[in-house]
């Protein structure tokens, strides 16, 4: 028996929306992807501001967030796998981010 390989083509992000709970991407070949926002701890714990400052990257195959050194592929929230961060990782990213939180909570 022969099976032949399929090629997936993985489409492009064109937009995207953050909720409270959601991650929400519009595709080039018109699906929308959602997935919950607990997978990527960074983005659950960001602020509203720096969840939309978001850019697409690699011709829209991946999404980078600047402000939280945040890179999502368009072919892992296709693939359904979340954030791969270790928590040693994310722990570490968080405590850096504790003078930030302090300082906007003088204000």
């Amino acid at each position: 028996m022969h099976t032949s390989k399929i090629e997936i083509e993985v489409p492009a992000a064109e937009n995207i929306t953050v909720t409270e709970d959601t991650l929400r991407v519009y595709l080039s070949d018109g699906r929308t992807i959602s997935v919950p926002l607990a997978w990527y701890p960074r983005l659950t714990h960001a602020s509203q501001a720096e969840q939309n400052n978001w850019r697409l990257i690699g011709k829209g195959y991946g999404i980078h967030w600047k402000d939280l050194d945040e890179d999502i592929s368009v072919e892992g929230l296709l693939a359904g796998k979340p954030s791969s961060e270790s928590q040693a990782s994310f722990k570490k990213w968080l405590a850096s981010r504790a003078p930030l939180i302090q300082q906007d909570n003088n204000y």
